[in-house]
């Protein structure tokens, strides 16, 4: 196994830090190696066996928090805040829509960030999470620091603790959801240096695997899922349930491609397919992708991230997103799967709990010019609580419902 680990990390890998002091960052490799997991097998186990009754058909998928973790907000207020938006999320669904809900936070480790562009609009290096650098615009703060790693992997055994409180013994909301009591996590696998750091061997499965202490759940960005590289070979490692986002250019043989790569022994919820596409091109290149895998008799989850395929800036400057957009990619892809009779499993969403102002829309009107006020995130705009519960409940109806044209409308 130690074998394979060093062959996967040894391919060609983007979007990583480029550390100034090698030795020093494998130093701190060396040091997270040893700390203690911040999620347990048995944990995940759960978890995977829960995501096979969503790839059945017989329950959903939430997921959703922060856009990236910063060290600043990681305050149990703030976690709290975040758990009880997707726990309300939960609430909505299974009243309206009678599915079991299984809820997964982006929490406890998403605190990398990959980016389209080295440098801002300063002319520095660019922020790619606080596990890597800073977002104050100086180039001491934007200069990579492994020593950020210790700091998250702290601040991530932090952020378990307030899940595990969150939903210990059972909640009103955790009942009426069919949850089970756990709390799930969940972030990109983005920054090699500090995945590999948590490995241990898992035997329990079809074949010997790795299994990782960091999140129950982890996912591989659309900017790195190249099938040739380093990212999609340390994932196959796994035996996590494993998520992939899926851009517009994604191909229906592609998709397959990484399915077999993934999911080779056809576990139901092993993978989870996370289509981001935009709300312009959902329906024209979604259908062919699902087809081709439901045709293989691979059991994935199909899961709608809504939001990465709608950003664009304000005329003021903001990076923003319309909720009508996102809405309407929900939309377009409950009516592919409605439309080829399979299950639309799931939605990932950044949102959180705070009261800001990032995304445009929804019942209190925000508009453009509300923007500067409470725009707090530290990368992309996050939907906020009223927003979250606007966009359940749309969700909970298609669900229920089936689409048909116009049949949900939001203000």
């Amino acid at each position: 196994m130690a074998d394979r680990l060093a062959a996967a990390l040894a391919r060609p890998v983007a979007q990583q830090p480029q550390w100034p002091d090698p030795e020093r960052a494998s130093a701190v490799v060396a040091s997270l190696s040893g700390a203690e997991p911040i999620v347990t097998p048995a944990e995940t186990a759960r978890l995977a066996d829960r995501l096979a009754a969503v790839a059945r058909g017989e329950a959903f998928l939430l997921q959703g928090g922060d856009c990236a973790e910063a060290f600043a907000e990681n305050t149990e207020a703030h976690q709290r805040a975040n758990l009880g938006v997707l726990a309300d999320m939960a609430s909505v669904l299974t009243r309206r829509a009678g599915l079991p809900v299984v809820q997964v936070a982006r929490m406890a480790g998403q605190y990398a960030k990959p980016r389209s562009r080295p440098l801002d609009e300063l002319g520095l290096p660019v922020y790619r999470g606080d596990l890597v650098n800073s977002i104050e615009p100086t180039p001491a703060a934007r200069r990579p620091d492994p020593a950020r790693m210790l700091r998250a992997r702290a601040d991530a055994a932090k952020a378990m603790a307030v899940v595990r409180e969150f939903h210990r013994g059972g909640t009103d909301t955790q009942a009426l959801t069919g949850g089970d009591g756990a709390g799930y996590v969940s972030h990109e696998a983005l920054v090699l240096d500090y995945e590999r750091t948590s490995l241990s061997p898992d035997t329990t499965g079809p074949e010997p695997r790795f299994t990782s202490g960091l999140g129950h759940f982890l996912w591989i960005g659309e900017r790195t899922r190249d099938l040739d590289g380093a990212h999609i070979a340390f994932a196959e490692l796994l035996s996590n349930p494993i998520g992939l986002k899926l851009g517009p250019r994604t191909t229906p043989e592609q998709a397959l491609d990484y399915v077999r790569r993934l999911d080779p022994h056809g576990e139901p919820g092993r993978l989870t397919l996370i289509s981001r596409m935009g709300h312009t091109r959902v329906r024209a290149v979604l259908p062919a992708i699902v087809e081709k895998v439901t045709g293989s008799g691979h059991q994935v989850i199909w899961q709608c991230d809504p939001m990465h395929g709608n950003t664009y800036t304000s005329a003021n400057g903001y990076k923003t997103r319309a909720l009508r957009h996102v809405v309407d990619e929900v939309r377009g892809f409950f009516e592919v799967h409605r439309r080829l009779g399979t299950h639309p499993g799931g939605l990932h969403v950044e949102l959180t709990g705070d009261d800001v102002t990032e995304c445009l829309g929804g019942a209190r009107g925000i508009t453009e010019a509300d923007l500067p006020a409470r725009y707090r995130t530290a990368c992309d705009p996050r939907l906020n609580a009223a927003q979250s519960i606007e966009l359940a409940a749309v969700v909970a109806e298609l669900a229920a419902t089936g689409v048909t044209e116009g049949h949900v409308r939001l203000r």
